[in-house]
């Protein structure tokens, strides 16, 4: 089975330009190409792709995907490197967590300067994203 890019990018939910990027950044290799210079991705390429995504949609990054690849080159060999990349993974999306939730609470309280629709001028949201200080420290609640 071999796929025209269009078809493979709506088969996987993906943008044709994604993929091209895939095969710039080294992670797809090059498909073979008809006639008419379109690219043809056969069943190998198309699992890739579908193992990229998947670790896309965990928000992995490129290199980690990269090394994962890689070690799927060599399936005699211990999975104990795939383990360590999904912990360290694990850990910075829980680093992550937590500044999304830093970040509601801030959000939270900013909303509270503004407690209902008053004239431009006076709301408490626009007074205070105008100031220098919108960090922690200076999204104090409001008297």
């Amino acid at each position: 089975m071999q796929l025209r890019i269009g078809v493979l990018a709506s088969r996987l939910g993906v943008q044709a330009e994604t993929i091209r990027y895939y095969e710039r950044e080294g992670l797809l290799p090059k498909p073979q190409r008809t006639d008419g210079n379109y690219r043809l991705y056969d069943a190998v390429q198309i699992e890739r792709l579908t193992f990229i995504r998947n670790c896309r949609g965990f928000g992995m990054t490129l290199d980690e995907i990269r090394e994962l690849l890689a070690i799927r080159e060599e399936p005699e060999r211990e999975c104990g490197r795939v383990n360590c990349l999904l912990d360290e993974h694990i850990h910075r999306v829980a680093e992550r967590i937590e500044e999304l939730q830093r970040l509601e609470s801030q959000l939270q309280i900013l909303r509270r300067r503004c407690g209902e629709a008053v004239n431009v001028g006076a709301c408490g949201i626009l007074s205070k994203l105008s100031k220098a200080d919108v960090s922690d420290q200076g999204l104090a609640e409001p008297a």
